[in-house]
């Protein structure tokens, strides 16, 4: 049992350190911690990560050490299903990346992730760890056609083309500023940063559309109550009204903005002052007067970056988060649906929120199309591309379009089939303009969740068990 739950705890930190370790870029780009931390921070982290993997590999052993090599696969990969959810559920979760990733398509094709809809994304992390065990097991028993049939198969499957889905009749314009992560919180580059969004955003005055901006694309206060300090320090005109205005008209009359902000709770502070003592990281809609017509909040924080868990005791100890500011920010409630008129129904995920499975849609209220603005800026060449794979796996399970703008790349307009319709390449500014491609009716996946991969977990690990008795019962009576 011991050799069983450290072999998959070997297994799953080296796999889980290696394809996270864009985050130890995170901390080339602030002064509070060393940078050399990020290359300490990532293998611990999987340390804690990897727990999963080996508990996967210890329930298996423990149930299916008896079996062959082929039926403890299907066994593993019934656990696996379970404990790939548990790591993006517990504790915040954290799912990055699922072990189905590696069965997804190129920009054009789905590849096997094309069984998305079916089984979601757990589900198929399970039948890639089957398939993996599967083909050990014939390269073990030395059968040649078991390991060139199924290859060639899903070499085949990765290559399928995808025929072009329909779009719909709303129009966007998705922007791309190109915002280097130094600049970011720059004030004396805030007014540069505003000319480079109007200027990719324009023209627009005869346009209905819908303008798509980045998480992080302006620094402005745009709510207001907020004591006066707050605004001379992040607004322009030192005026939330002024600046809501100024931004109307850059989308134009006929158009609504979705831009990330950030707002503030106001509140008494521990010196007795009104002022911030939390804030959300969020997402606004705007109409072309300036209007706040609807906002969300980020749900899905991430650790250390966007609040500092066990902060009293690490504080102390020099440790702070990666993201400027002194205080934590607030989850929002999770899955919501903006209503944004003739600019059609919008689900939001902010960053990395977009990786959650079965988590990005308000079920009670499906929209039309999803929004993943994200600041991507920060985690190197790595993050980025798996970033967007991630978010093609959430248009294939759910059946809707995911459109993302981000600051520094890479955005991309991706339809309900997961192709990649158009893209802005990492460290360019661009723009991409079109249809919003069309939404599909809800996936099995979209109605049931995660009880169908509940239902997958037990059917790979029954066949596990069931399949070697059967098998042996029809050679007993032949």
């Amino acid at each position: 049992r011991r050799a069983a739950f450290w072999r998959g705890w070997w297994f799953g930190w080296a796999h889980l350190t290696l394809a996270n370790n864009w985050i130890a870029t995170a901390f080339t780009h602030q002064a509070k911690m060393p940078e050399v931390l990020g290359w300490v921070a990532v293998p611990l982290l999987c340390i804690y990560l990897a727990i999963y993997p080996a508990l996967a590999a210890l329930a298996a052993h423990m149930v299916a050490r008896r079996q062959p090599l082929w039926a403890f696969g299907l066994v593993l990969a019934g656990v696996w299903v379970l404990t790939e959810w548990a790591r993006g559920t517990f504790f915040t979760g954290y799912p990055w990346p699922p072990l189905g990733l590696m069965l997804l398509g190129d920009w054009h094709t789905r590849g096997v992730a094309t069984l998305l809809p079916w089984m979601g994304t757990y589900a198929l992390s399970g039948l890639a760890m089957a398939f993996a065990t599967g083909l050990l097991a014939n390269v073990v028993m030395r059968r040649a056609a078991g390991v060139v049939v199924p290859l060639a198969a899903i070499a085949y499957a990765m290559h399928v083309p995808v025929l072009p889905g329909q779009d719909s009749a709303l129009r966007y314009t998705l922007v791309q500023p190109l915002i280097p992560q130094s600049e970011i919180n720059d004030a004396s580059k805030f007014e540069e940063q505003f000319a480079r969004l109007s200027a990719l955003t324009a023209p627009g005055r005869d346009q209905s559309r819908i303008v798509l901006w980045p998480e992080s694309a302006i620094p402005d206060y745009l709510e207001p109550g907020y004591p006066e300090r707050y605004y001379l320090q992040m607004t322009a005109g030192a005026d939330p009204e002024f600046a809501r205005r100024r931004i109307g008209g850059v989308i134009g009359p006929q158009s609504t903005l979705l831009t990330g902000v950030v707002n503030l709770d106001i509140g008494t502070r521990e010196d007795g002052t009104q002022g911030a003592v939390s804030a959300r990281n969020s997402v606004m809609a705007l109409d072309g007067e300036g209007a706040i017509k609807a906002s969300y909040a980020k749900a899905h924080l991430v650790p250390y970056g966007e609040y500092l868990p066990m902060r009293a005791f690490l504080e102390p100890l020099g440790i702070s988060r990666l993201v400027a500011g002194s205080i934590d920010y607030e989850p929002g409630p999770g899955p919501r649906t903006l209503e944004l008129g003739r600019h059609g129904k919008a689900g939001i995920q902010i960053c990395y929120e977009i990786v959650f499975s079965g988590e990005v849609v308000d079920r009670a209220n499906r929209p039309d199309y999803i929004f993943n603005p994200s600041n991507d800026g920060w985690f190197g060449a790595w993050g980025p591309p798996q970033h967007l794979a991630q978010a093609r796996m959430r248009a294939i399970e759910e059946g809707l379009p995911v459109l993302r703008s981000t600051t520094t790349g890479i955005s991309a307009v991706i339809d309900a089939d997961g192709i990649v319709r158009g893209s802005i390449a990492r460290g360019k500014a661009g723009k991409l303009e079109g249809r919003v491609p069309a939404a599909k009716p809800p996936t099995l996946f979209a109605q049931a969740g995660h009880w169908l991969t509940l239902g997958w977990a037990l059917v790979l690990a029954a066949l596990g068990l069931a399949l070697p008795r059967a098998l042996a019962l029809t050679r007993a009576r032949g």
